[in-house]
């Protein structure tokens, strides 16, 4: 069995000028033409699990702006399938944030996906501490893009050690830290988070570490909290898996990460 934890898909009349539009911020500010995986449609990302083996994609939609909060949270709610399962979102700038939260509680949600870097916000803000105190306060799971971003300059709004303070604070129990702990910032993830009470996800990180960073971090960790993610369509869900297999750990390890620890938290 296989569970991607962390994927994208679009509705289909934006889903080509939002994945072209996402690449292109990508190349302006990293100089990285990135090749999408998919069409960034919903079919685009059932083509690929059934490529890939994925038995099941959680898709993490992203509230840009407060004014997209009904009509993302609309997509999501329709999402719903037996091999799909989407988070809700919500920006922490909305003063209406836990009414918003209420309401994806009550129908239904597991989730929601925060995105520092797209929502301009710091992890450790009051901002962000509302929102986050109040997902776990109605047992949603908070899946937060974490470490740098190729579309975007640094500062960074969710380097480890701010993820690190917020962990002082919060029960990570319901936390996911997407891109191992801090994307791209692997030394960071090593002495801030790796150990601590978070769960981390693989999201997109395949394509840009090394093999023995990877299982240094997984090891570190503990693989009981370590989840698979692609971030399909920016990563394609066969090579994230190649990739985690690569790295040499465990058979035992291997299961607990592509789904054990999955179906345990989201009782799936």
């Amino acid at each position: 069995m296989l569970i991607d934890v962390h994927t994208h898909a679009f509705p289909d009349a934006i889903a080509e000028r939002t994945i072209e539009f996402l690449k292109a911020k990508m190349l302006v500010q990293s100089n990285i033409k990135v090749k999408n995986s998919t069409d960034g449609t919903v079919n685009g990302l059932m083509d690929s699990m059934r490529r890939s083996g994925v038995d099941i994609s959680l898709v993490m939609p992203i509230v840009t702006k407060i004014s997209q909060t009904k009509t993302v949270n609309e997509f999501a709610e329709n999402l719903r399938t037996e091999k799909i399962i989407s988070f809700g979102s919500v920006h922490p700038a909305d003063p209406d944030a836990c009414e918003v939260l209420d309401s994806l509680a009550k129908r239904g949600f597991m989730g929601i996906k925060l995105h520092p870097e797209f929502q301009d916000f710091y992890i450790d803000s009051k901002e962000s501490l509302r929102v986050i105190q109040h997902a776990h306060s109605l047992g949603l799971f908070v899946l937060i893009h974490a470490g740098g971003d190729l579309g975007y300059p640094p500062p960074y709004h969710c380097t480890p050690d701010r993820l690190a303070k917020v962990l002082d604070e919060i029960d990570g129990e319901r936390l996911i830290a997407a891109h191992l702990g801090g994307f791209m910032m692997w030394d960071e993830v090593l002495k801030y988070i790796a150990g601590k009470n978070v769960y981390i996800d693989t999201a997109a990180v395949g394509t840009c570490i090394p093999s023995d960073i990877y299982r240094e971090i997984i090891r570190a960790h503990g693989a009981d909290h370590v989840l698979f993610g692609s971030d399909s369509p920016w990563e394609d869900q066969f090579h994230a898996l190649h990739a985690l297999e690569m790295t040499g750990i465990s058979d035992d390890e291997l299961k607990k990460i592509k789904y054990e620890n999955a179906k345990k938290l989201f009782r799936i």
